[in-house]
């Protein structure tokens, strides 16, 4: 379980996921506790489902956004550090629900991190 990450535990549960899915799918996420975002909600849901993931936050932290695609059947997950300036890429394959294997961290370049910035206008 996610250090910080206490939410709904229905949150997990596989129709969370499949009815947000199309919102999160090919998009970058402001991750925040406080209010709570979408971000939030749904990689608190994927770290339940994955326990890779889940482990991988609680060493690391909690990034500040983070994006979700798909291609092929594999899911993949970025997650975004830029107090660090480093990103991760993780992916997740259908036939091993459970494992997600980790790449990075990358560096965040400064446009990337101007257009990471831009998702916060307007959320104090």
């Amino acid at each position: 379980m996610l250090a910080g990450l206490s939410c709904c535990g229905s949150l997990g549960n596989s129709g969370y996921l499949y009815q947000t899915a199309g919102a999160a799918n090919d998009h970058i996420m402001l991750v925040a506790k406080n209010p709570v975002t979408f971000g939030y909600e749904r990689l608190q849901a994927l770290s339940i489902r994955h326990p890779d993931l889940a482990a991988f936050i609680q060493q690391q932290g909690l990034p500040r956004y983070y994006a979700e695609t798909k291609n092929a059947g594999d899911s993949y997950f970025i997650l975004y550090y830029p107090k660090n300036r480093q990103a991760f890429a993780c992916r997740s394959m259908p036939n091993s629900a459970q494992k997600v294997e980790f790449s990075g961290p990358y560096p965040i370049t400064h446009n990337e991190l101007a257009t990471l910035r831009k998702l916060e206008v307007g959320t104090d």
